[in-house]
């Protein structure tokens, strides 16, 4: 059961502008205190507050002894962007195995092959053989 902050339209929102973004790379990158997050994303006090505050309450952040990091929720949903960051450096290959898929003129293994050999992220590949 989900806590009722916590939808995926509430933790996307709350990372879904390029200060917010920056600022929960950053603090997922290394446990930084108020001053030095601050320093980092030369973000107003206003803009630094009120983002760190939404983080915290989607349950993305915790301060522990001083220090923000990311909740084990936060973990997973950073790690979801890396893969979202990942396909967008892919996208035109991405789009390349589209235009396979519709084609009826490739068998569906000649396909699979050739998407393998386009796309070098394992990662990604995995996503794409599971549908």
């Amino acid at each position: 059961m989900k806590a009722p902050s916590q939808t995926v339209a509430a933790v996307i929102r709350t990372i879904s502008d390029d200060k917010s973004m920056d600022l929960f790379k950053i603090i997922s990158q290394d446990n930084s205190d108020s001053d030095s997050l601050k320093a980092k994303t030369k973000l107003t006090r206003k803009q630094y507050y009120s983002r760190l505050s939404r983080m915290t309450k989607v349950g993305l952040v915790k301060k522990r002894n001083g220090r923000y990091t990311l909740t084990a929720f936060g973990k997973i949903v950073h790690d979801s962007q890396i893969i979202i960051e990942k396909a967008i450096n892919n996208y035109w290959k991405l789009k390349a195995i589209d235009s396979l898929e519709m084609s009826d003129e490739l068998p569906k293994e000649e396909q699979r092959k050739l998407m393998e050999s386009l796309l070098d992220n394992e990662e990604l590949r995995e996503i794409l053989i599971k549908e």
